[in-house]
């Protein structure tokens, strides 16, 4: 008998409660990437990272980049944390989380609140759709931080100098729909703004709380679940500020670690919610037990 391949299969959209608030990951697309170093383990011996790799049962060669956007619904406000790659991704495995909202049961219409955890592309860039604003009715917020240091520009390195053009042509011309945040801000009843500087100079987080449970959704605190997280003093290239960067992390997951706190995380392996577990002198990503409600 011959086995027909059917080709790539994988879930992308998961659904939780979180006490009488409800939690939808979807996951905008995937990138293979063909190096390990850049952008991780930069401080690393290509022996390094190939034991590295061994040791956690992945590839020395490259890695997987996913994106996964997250959806609250809570206190009759639905709010959506970033927007993935709209457009700019959808001929590179990207760009999905418009479609895929659909098959979640929501429209654009119903995002009453867009928060951005900072203003890289894929976070960003699916704002717009054919020119207008991609979820129309939805009010945004952004750290103070990050907005004015992405619009004053004097301090973005100069490797995204693409990235700041993408962010002056899509994030000031909504600024009158914009609240801008500071360190502990609440953002709806239940959902609070935390600082979380470095990766980008302004990186914002945010707690969600409801009936004594919570989640952090922790954005690019970690861009990976091994060589970022595993090894949060090493230097990310992707990170704005990678000194701020490391700090960050470590405060972090330190955390998270000692609170047992439940994080969503943009590139952490889809369903992209998971815990934080100490492992000798550092971490490990464990993922959450929950089942999809779809």
């Amino acid at each position: 008998m011959t086995t027909t391949l059917k080709g790539a299969y994988r879930p992308t959209i998961n659904r939780f409660a979180l006490g009488s608030a409800e939690v939808t990951t979807i996951l905008d697309g995937a990138h293979i990437r063909d190096a390990i170093n850049p952008p991780f383990a930069m401080d690393k011996t290509p022996e390094e990272i190939a034991a590295i790799a061994k040791a956690n049962n992945l590839p020395s060669h490259g890695f997987e980049n996913t994106y996964t956007p997250t959806l609250v619904s809570i206190g009759g406000q639905l709010v959506l944390f970033d927007t993935g790659f709209g457009a700019m991704g959808r001929d590179n495995h990207a760009g999905q989380l418009r479609r895929r909202l659909a098959v979640a049961g929501y429209a654009p219409e119903d995002i009453d609140v867009l928060a951005f955890t900072h203003c890289h592309p894929d976070h960003i860039a699916g704002v717009l759709e054919d020119g207008v604003p991609a979820y129309p009715n939805a009010r945004y917020v952004i750290g103070r931080r990050e907005f004015d240091a992405w619009s004053d520009g004097s301090e973005i390195p100069a490797q995204r100098a693409q990235n700041r053009e993408m962010f002056m042509k899509l994030i000031p011309p909504l600024a009158e729909k914009m609240t801008f945040l500071e360190d502990g801000d609440s953002v709806v009843p239940g959902l609070t703004a935390e600082a979380a500087f470095g990766h980008s100079l302004g990186h914002m987080m945010y707690r969600v709380e409801s009936d004594n449970k919570s989640l952090l959704i922790w954005g690019d605190v970690t861009n990976h679940y091994v060589y970022s997280l595993q090894y949060p003093e090493s230097i990310v290239g992707f990170d704005d500020d990678k000194a701020m960067a490391i700090a960050t992390r470590k405060r972090v997951l330190d955390m998270v670690a000692t609170d047992g706190l439940l994080v969503s995380g943009h590139h952490m392996p889809f369903p992209s919610v998971g815990y934080v577990e100490r492992h000798g002198a550092s971490y490990r990503w464990t993922p959450a037990s929950y089942q999809s409600r779809m």
